[in-house]
C-alpha cells in the first residue's frame, strides 16, 4: 500500500491579534471569542511566539507574510506593489516602478476612508478606466485589482521615487491628507498625479451616485508602497514540496506566484467581512487532493480592526475557527492522516490603534511528529506563557516543514 504524504496547511487571520480592550474585560477578542477548533489545536500541539516583523521595517502584511512563506523579509522584500503585480500579470521592466493604488475618500481636507466605503470592484473598474484615459502621461498605467486596492505603473521611473516617503492610508485614518503626502525628492510628479485623479473622480457618475446612496465616494487616489520588480527563490526547492496560496487579495496571491505557488480564484472571496470562508476551506482541500502544501488567508480580521469594530473583529475569528478550520478538521482523521498544521496571524491589527504594529504573535503548530504542551487556549495571554519563542519569524516555516527546533 503506498504511504500518504504529509500534508501541510498554513491558516493565516489576517491581523487577528489584539491588545486587551477594557470593554471586553482587559482580554483581547481572540480570548473573548469562542474558538474551539483552536484551542483543540493547542491543547493537542504547541504554541509560542514569533517575530514577523523585522525590527526597524514597517508592520506591513507584505513583509510579515514574506517572513510567514519562510522568507526573509531583509533580504527579499523591495515593496508592496510589485508582489501584487505578479498576481495581476503586470509584468514590470528592469527600469519600472509600481505603486500601490487606493481609492479613498477624502473629505474636507482629511482622509475619512481608506477603502472608499470598500467599493465594488465593478465600480473600481470603470474608474480605473476613467483615470487611464484622462491621465495623458504614456509613461503611467493604471491597473485594476480587488475592491479598493489596485495598481500604478510609472515606466522608465526615476529611483527617486523608491525613496519617497510613503503612508499606508490604513495608517492615517482622519488626518489631514496635507500632513500625510508623499515627501522626498521625486514627489512633485506623484502628488501631481494625486491631485488629477481628485479633479477626475469627484466629477465621476459613479460617485456621484455613491453619494446621493450615503455611502463613501472613491474621490481620490492614494499612492504608496512602491518598489522594484522583485524575483524569490522556488518554494518548492526550499522545502520540497508543491501546492497552492487561497486569499482574495493581490498581495498574498502575488507573493505566491512570486514563489512557484498557485493562486486559487474562490468564488464569494472578497477579502472583507462577508467573504464565503466555507468555500475557502473547501477549495483549500480540493487542492490537496493533488498537492501537499495550502497558505490559507482570511482579510477579515484586519479589517475590522482598521474600522475600530470590535464586534465585527471577533465575529470575523468565530467565523473563521468555524467554517475554515472545523471545515478542514471535520475532513481529515486527525491523528491518523499525515497531516500538519501551522496556525497565526502575520501581524497585530489592535482595535485601539486602527493601524498594524510589529509585536511579536501567537502561533500554533499541530500535527503527525509534532508533541503537545502544557496549554489548553489558544490566545496572545497564553502564547507569552510559552518558552517556544522565534526572533526570527521566516524560521518557523522551516520547523513547521522540516520539523527543526520544536
Amino acid at each position: 500500500m503506498k504511504k500518504q504524504a504529509m500534508k501541510y496547511i498554513v491558516f493565516v487571520p489576517d491581523g487577528m491579534a489584539d491588545y486587551p480592550l477594557e470593554e471586553l474585560g482587559n482580554r483581547t477578542p481572540l480570548e473573548v471569542a469562542r474558538t474551539p477548533n483552536m484551542d483543540f489545536l493547542a491543547q493537542n500541539g504547541k504554541i509560542g511566539t514569533a517575530s514577523f516583523v523585522p525590527k526597524g521595517m514597517t508592520p506591513g502584511s507584505d513583509v510579515a507574510n514574506l517572513a510567514i512563506f519562510g522568507y526573509d523579509p531583509e533580504k527579499y522584500f523591495s515593496g508592496r506593489a510589485p508582489l501584487e503585480a505578479i498576481n495581476l500579470g503586470v509584468e514590470l521592466g528592469e527600469k519600472d516602478i509600481a505603486f500601490r493604488c487606493n481609492f479613498i475618500t477624502e473629505e474636507n481636507g482629511l482622509l475619512i476612508d481608506y477603502s472608499a466605503g470598500h467599493i465594488s470592484t465593478k465600480e473600481a473598474q470603470v474608474l480605473i478606466k476613467v483615470l487611464n484615459r484622462r491621465i495623458p502621461d504614456k509613461t503611467i498605467r493604471f491597473y485594476p485589482g480587488v475592491s479598493y486596492r489596485h495598481l500604478m505603473v510609472i515606466n522608465d521611473a526615476s529611483e527617486e521615487l523608491l525613496k519617497l516617503k510613503c503612508y499606508p492610508p490604513h495608517d492615517i485614518m482622519g488626518k489631514k491628507i496635507a500632513d500625510c503626502l508623499p515627501q522626498g525628492k521625486a514627489c512633485t510628479e506623484i502628488l501631481g498625479i494625486m491631485q488629477q485623479s481628485k479633479d477626475i473622480l469627484n466629477e465621476h457618475e459613479i460617485n456621484l451616485v455613491r453619494i446621493d446612496l450615503k455611502e463613501n465616494p472613491a474621490n481620490m487616489i492614494w499612492l504608496w508602497g512602491q518598489g522594484k520588480k522583485i524575483v524569490l527563490p522556488s518554494f518548492r526547492k526550499k522545502y520540497g514540496v508543491s501546492g497552492s496560496v487561497i486569499s482574495a487579495v493581490d498581495l498574498i496571491k502575488g507573493i505566491g506566484r512570486a514563489i512557484g505557488l498557485t493562486p486559487i480564484d474562490v468564488p464569494g472571496a472578497t477579502g472583507y467581512y462577508d467573504t464565503d470562508y466555507e468555500a475557502k476551506a473547501r477549495y483549500a482541500l480540493d487542492s490537496l487532493k493533488r498537492n501537499d502544501f495550502v497558505f490559507i488567508h482570511v482579510e477579515a480580521p484586519d479589517e475590522a480592526g482598521h474600522n475600530g469594530d470590535v464586534r465585527a473583529k471577533i465575529a470575523a475569528i468565530e467565523n473563521f475557527d468555524r467554517l475554515v478550520i472545523g471545515t478542514v478538521l471535520n475532513t481529515y482523521n486527525v491523528g491518523i492522516d499525515p497531516l500538519r498544521i501551522l496556525l497565526m496571524p502575520d501581524h497585530p491589527t489592535p482595535i485601539s490603534l486602527r493601524t498594524h504594529t510589529a509585536d511579536p504573535v501567537c502561533f500554533l503548530i499541530f500535527g503527525t511528529g509534532i508533541a503537545k504542551d502544557e496549554f489548553i487556549w489558544y490566545n496572545e495571554n497564553e502564547a507569552k506563557k510559552s518558552r517556544l519563542v522565534f526572533s526570527n519569524g521566516y524560521e518557523l516555516m522551516d520547523c513547521f516543514i522540516k520539523q527543526q527546533n520544536l
